[in-house]
């Protein structure tokens, strides 16, 4: 399937990292695990199941040295634990889970038991994993908790081989594997950006959110400009988990910042995080570290003006994510015969001709 910077289309001036995508950030790893199955409806069977989780290490040391972090809500009808905790004190310390709603506990208890495992201070020095979600129902059966912990495990072990690999999976897989995007099949996307100052700054999304009129590509409102979408039951609104990385030295304020520049990037796209939908934000940054008691590593912070390019790169890669999560995934149909269409890229592309954009 391609991916935007594929098809020519260019957002922004900042040029991408080598493989556009948060592998981009040194140390960062990204896998997934998807839970895909066509049972009897409960109570025979797990019913239908296109879900998964997916795992995105920040850094595989985070539990001894912490990486600064910050959050931002642009609309709050959703979950991630641990959020508070990094807002407090502006710090993560364990990797980034996605999964669905209902399948949250799950994941979470996982992410417990094996951050024991692969760190038993764990047990003294308590964490609260980070785990975000968005609801997949639409497409799989959430009367059955379909998501194991050996599927975290897979995901978890994906994200560490995964450093420093060519791009990641993205579209339908993992977390993504059941969500839709402006009236399209959404789910994992991901892209990068450098600036002047040679600092990558990397997003990945969890895309769920939207309706088809108003998809817009590049500027080109494509939702109002495509064939009328066949009559059939909808995906509703949905959500948006958005994951800034950057190996710049930013503290834990400054990633706040960068966090709230991913509903400029979504809002480009289409979005207007409605009353239903949950989008949350996190940017962590590789760059500065602490100790266990919160004393950074001696480097200064970028704060101020300087922060500038990073916040352009934020929006940007941001509107590419959204655009690769879409161009990554095929139609899927789950659970009743609900159905989520693969965007149309041979027309999208002759739109995007049509408008000068390509």
């Amino acid at each position: 399937m391609p991916r935007a910077t594929d098809l020519g289309i260019r957002i922004g001036q900042l040029p991408h990292g080598a493989t556009d995508s948060v592998l981009d950030v040194p140390g960062v790893g990204l896998g997934h695990c998807t839970v895909w199955r066509d049972e009897p409806d409960p109570p025979l069977g797990r019913g239908v199941a296109r879900t998964g989780v997916s795992v995105l290490v920040v850094a595989e040391d985070a539990v001894q040295r912490l990486v600064p972090a910050g959050g931002a809500v642009l609309n709050g009808f959703g979950e991630c634990t641990g959020f508070i905790t990094a807002a407090e004190w502006g710090l993560l310390r364990t990797p980034v889970f996605l999964t669905s709603t209902m399948q949250l506990g799950r994941v979470y208890d996982a992410a417990c038991e094996l951050s024991i495992e692969r760190c038993p201070q764990v047990a003294e020095d308590v964490i609260i994993p980070m785990v975000a979600e968005c609801d997949d129902s639409f497409l799989s059966d959430a009367r059955r908790m379909q998501v194991t912990r050996a599927d975290v495990a897979t995901a978890w072990s994906a994200a560490l081989a995964s450093r420093g690999a060519s791009p990641p999976p993205e579209g339908s897989v993992g977390s993504g594997t059941g969500m839709s995007c402006l009236g399209f099949k959404g789910g994992i996307g991901t892209a990068s950006r450098v600036t002047p100052e040679g600092h990558v700054v990397a997003v990945l999304l969890m895309t769920n959110f939207g309706d088809r009129a108003r998809l817009t590509v590049d500027g080109v409102p494509v939702g109002r400009l495509l064939p009328a979408a066949p009559t059939r039951p909808a995906p509703p609104a949905g959500s948006c988990i958005g994951v800034v990385v950057t190996d710049a030295a930013v503290d834990g304020s400054g990633c706040q910042r960068l966090a709230r520049r991913v509903g400029l990037g979504l809002a480009r796209t289409g979005s207007v995080a409605r009353h239903g939908s949950g989008e949350i934000f996190l940017a962590a940054a590789t760059g500065l570290r602490t100790d266990p008691d919160g004393r950074f590593d001696g480097r200064a912070a970028v704060s101020g003006r300087d922060l500038d390019p990073l916040f352009e790169a934020v929006v940007d890669a941001t509107e590419e994510a959204v655009l690769n999560s879409l161009l990554a995934s095929p139609t899927v149909i789950g659970r009743d015969g609900n159905t989520s269409e693969g965007l149309p890229v041979d027309a999208v592309v002759q739109l995007l001709r049509t408008h000068g954009r390509l």
